[in-house]
């Protein structure tokens, strides 16, 4: 369907369903089932290292994965609940409420769509690797830290948001942990790392994913062993076994401005995490998803999870890759893993009463280490690189771990913008071109490279370049990929200097960009530009012509 010309909306879906058949229908319930069950612990494991109930994970991973599926621009991308989230919520939560948070992620899901309906979708393929591999190392760093509390077992109420003093409030009450909640972790985490590693070498501990694994052997140990540690059943009051009841939350437009640029790090944060997915998913089952339907699919979602209780949502690269590795085919495997969920919640929620918290800590703990790519911090893999690459890298990932991911990403953005002009810069060139001693009366000089603000310097070395006995410049610029109009500025007032002494000014070889300026412009009409020669050697016969006149 299409409203105007600029806004298309159309599913994936819609484009999966002619000839789907028995079979596919079969491989994709399979895969949905699969991805169904891995994702409910670490829809609890997000949520609650987000400061949020498990319950608004579970409900997150319900309904915004049932739409990411049902409206999305993928065929096989999967939404919910992600752990590069829970920096953000986290801090949202701590500095706001869990009220605000809804609020928050309702507006970035208006911020999506709109990015979404206005096709900017490729956009978001011009932030650089740098700034990506920073951010998400950062984001990992953050995310091992925040696990710190459940994982030792430690007393403390209210966690801070800021950086240094949940290092401080974290040192403090280091010595009072506890040895049952740290025993029950390390158990956690020696299960899910042996299990992940024997699940390539053994068929049915494949089919059989290592959070849910841990999660079940820890949950029945609890409740035959009564382990006197935290569990989702003593903090929370277990997980309603019932839909929840859709409202809307109450608007208090005094903190709307507030809210602004927490829901632009959120729609951020979730559109480059999304798209990023959605582009491996491609190189996986070599089709090509639609960037600007997954933002409208994502921002849809993210408004209407929080009616629900929800939290942020996105597409999740573990739980895609496994819906592709458990033969998903079409987007009817993300529709069927969400209500696997929904059957999960209404028929086994008495159960997660039980679950540790320290083992859902365990398995964000695995997410945090597989998220970095911890090997771009290697001295050897950083002296490959230049000074830039490591500035904008290193300076992106502090920035995220010791403030926030919003200034984290506006800080590498202008860093490597910077660095780009910089080396754009660099490759702008003037040489002059040596001509016989017969044409003393002509000067001559070859532009290459881009001629914009950022090569002012070098632009400006234009305006001396005629001498005195100069009755014609020539500027050939075959090499000029572009003109910007700092650069138009300069050559004005390099044809108003020439205009001065009584010479003239031709061009010669313009490319297509650079004619097309110089002729909105009217700089081709004024007076003292001769022509703009189709080359040198045209342009140095019509300045000898000039001279004789």
């Amino acid at each position: 369907m299409s409203f105007h010309l600029n806004f298309q909306f159309r599913p994936k879906l819609l484009d999966t369903l002619p000839g789907y058949g028995r079979d596919t229908l079969m491989q994709d319930v399979s895969a949905g089932i699969t991805v169904g069950v891995l994702s409910l612990p670490l829809a609890m494991a997000f949520a609650i290292a987000s400061g949020a109930s498990p319950a608004a994970g579970i409900w997150t991973a319900i309904i915004a994965g049932f739409l990411t599926s049902l409206l999305g621009g993928s065929r096989v991308q999967i939404g919910g609940p992600t752990g590069a989230f829970i920096p953000i919520l986290y801090a949202i939560i701590a500095d706001f409420s869990f009220h605000e948070l809804l609020i928050a992620t309702m507006m970035s899901g208006i911020v999506l769509f709109t990015m979404g309906a206005l096709r900017v979708g490729g956009m978001i393929r011009f932030i650089p690797l740098t700034v990506v591999l920073g951010f998400t190392n950062g984001i990992a760093v953050v995310l091992f830290i925040t696990q710190i509390k459940d994982f030792l077992g430690l007393p403390i109420d209210n966690m801070p948001g800021e950086f240094f003093a949940r290092l401080t409030a974290l040192g403090a009450a280091l010595p009072h942990f506890d040895p049952f909640t740290l025993a029950v972790a390390l158990v956690s985490l020696a299960i899910l790392v042996i299990w992940n590693r024997q699940a390539g070498k053994v068929d049915w501990m494949r089919r059989f994913p290592g959070p849910l694994a841990v999660l079940t052997i820890m949950t029945l140990a609890n409740g035959i062993l009564d382990l006197p540690v935290a569990t989702i059943g003593s903090r929370f009051n277990g997980i309603p076994q019932s839909l929840p009841e859709i409202a809307f939350p109450d608007l208090n437009l005094s903190n709307v401005g507030k809210l602004i640029m927490p829901a632009l790090a959120i729609s951020m944060l979730g559109a480059i995490e999304s798209l990023l997915s959605a582009r491996v998913a491609d190189s996986q089952i070599d089709d090509r998803h639609d960037s600007n339907q997954e933002l409208m699919a994502q921002g849809i979602a993210n408004f209407v999870a929080p009616l629900f209780g929800g939290i942020a949502s996105t597409g999740a690269m573990a739980r895609t890759a496994t819906n592709i590795r458990s033969g998903a085919r079409t987007p009817v495997a993300g529709c069927v893993h969400a209500l696997v969920l929904l059957l999960i919640v209404l028929l086994l929620a008495p159960l997660a009463s039980h679950i540790p918290l320290a083992t859902l800590s365990a398995i964000v703990v695995i997410v945090a280490v597989n998220m970095g790519q911890w090997r771009t911090f290697a001295p050897r893999e950083l002296a490959r690189y230049s000074n830039s690459y490591r500035a904008i890298l290193l300076t992106t990932f502090f920035v995220t771990v010791v403030f926030d991911l919003t200034l984290a990403l506006e800080l590498g953005m202008v860093l490597a913008s910077l660095a780009f002009i910089f080396r754009m810069a660099r490759l702008t060139r003037i040489d002059p071109v040596a001509l016989a001693p017969a044409d003393a009366a002509i000067s001559a000089y070859r532009l290459s490279g881009s001629l914009f603000f950022g090569a002012i310097n070098k632009l400006e070395t234009l305006l001396t370049c005629a001498n005195d006995q100069t009755r014609v410049l020539i500027l050939d610029l075959e090499g000029v990929i572009n003109i910007d109009t700092t650069a138009l500025d300069i050559l004005q007032s390099l044809l108003r200097s020439l205009h001065k002494t009584g010479a003239s000014l031709i061009l010669c070889s313009v490319g297509r960009q650079p004619a097309s300026l110089l002729s909105r412009s009217g700089f081709d009409q004024q007076p003292g530009v001769v022509s703009i020669a189709t080359d040198f050697t045209a342009a140095l016969e019509q300045a000898r012509e000039h001279c004789k006149t």
